[in-house]
């Protein structure tokens, strides 16, 4: 269901019954993230910049679909969604504009960004185990998961998800398109149960012997591990985390990001807050309230979770060339089983 929120902004301003008043500068903005932590962001926006954010919350294929009916009538100026593989079919859908932007230029690493979209926080996909049920030496790549060893070990969501749909098309690009079909058969073979549920679902599955290893993107287990209810913590406590593939490409992160929609009404006010986007001061959003990495560099991160989780080599393979590859991670996905 698509919700249309207005975010808090600076009033306009009534002189004693004056029969009007200067429209106050505003921006649309489409948005698939959903979490609480970003309402302080968009408010912060508009009192630096007097811009009043008119947000519509959806799904990323509503919003998409959205837009494309809208065509150029639609009132957005930005879409925000999760995942490079989403944000890619916008572009392909021609929905986005290019971006410039001396600022977002040195801000953003150029790994992170296409010319039509930037990418403004980052994720990891991890490997989790049952401590005293898996040994940790087992699961140091992804690659390892389809050994023989770990058959009815493994819970995963579904592979038509867009997380996992990333991933195989690191892979693909890392390893090749045949490599990563036996992979995911060998994957396949090792399932606990059939994929079902989200991240959360595999880390509860996980510590309850359900299954002995999983993958999960790095803020459901930081959202856990700060968490004060008792029954999360116990899951933390059973539960090991590797950074995989340390010793090759690195591990696999993805993204959420933006792109300035191409029939934008408030362009220069578009490219404004994508620019506020790559402040330290939103991107100590992201890291402290969404358990997301910040993707500039000079930005402080005071994230117990993140702190404890530690250092890792993230894989820096190009995001748009990630974006590209995830139909045929698709085909290859399909073939496998995994469904």
């Amino acid at each position: 269901m698509i919700r249309i929120r207005h975010t808090l902004a600076l009033g306009l301003a009534l002189l004693g019954g004056a029969a009007g008043a200067q429209a106050q500068a505003v921006l649309n903005v489409y948005s698939a993230r959903h979490y609480q932590t970003d309402e302080a962001m968009y408010a912060n926006f508009t009192k630096q910049t007097g811009i009043k954010i008119n947000r519509l919350d959806g799904k990323e294929e509503e919003l998409v679909e959205r837009i494309k009916n809208e065509g150029a009538s639609s009132p957005a100026d930005v879409l925000i969604t999760v995942d490079a593989a989403r944000l890619e079919i916008a572009d392909k859908a021609g929905l986005f504009q290019p971006i410039q932007s001396k600022l977002l230029d040195a801000r953003i690493p150029a790994s992170l960004r296409t010319p039509n979209w930037l990418a403004f926080s980052t994720r990891a996909r991890l490997i989790v185990y049952k401590k005293n049920a898996v040994n940790a030496d087992w699961v140091q790549s992804y690659e390892d998961l389809a050994n023989p060893r770990l058959k009815a070990q493994v819970c995963v969501r579904s592979g038509s998800h867009p997380y996992n749909l990333s991933l195989g098309a690191a892979m693909i690009a890392h390893d090749g398109e045949a490599k990563t079909e036996a992979w995911a058969k060998g994957l396949v073979a090792n399932f606990a149960r059939a994929p079902k549920g989200g991240d959360t679902d595999q880390l509860k599955a996980v510590a309850a012997g359900e299954c002995g290893v999983a993958i999960s993107n790095s803020y459901y287990l930081a959202r856990l591990m700060r968490s004060t209810k008792p029954e999360d913590q116990d899951v933390v406590s059973k539960l090991g985390v590797v950074w995989p593939n340390q010793k090759s490409w690195g591990t696999h992160i993805n993204v959420s990001g933006a792109g300035v929609v191409k029939t934008a009404p408030n362009r220069d006010a578009a490219v404004r807050f994508l620019e506020y986007l790559a402040s330290d001061e939103a991107q100590a959003y992201f890291a402290d309230g969404n358990n997301e990495w910040p993707v500039v560099k000079s930005a402080q991160v005071k994230n117990p979770a993140l702190d404890a989780l530690g250092p890792f080599k993230p894989d820096t393979l190009p995001i748009g060339q990630l974006a590209t590859n995830t139909v045929q991670a698709q085909k290859v996905f399909d073939r496998a089983g995994w469904r």
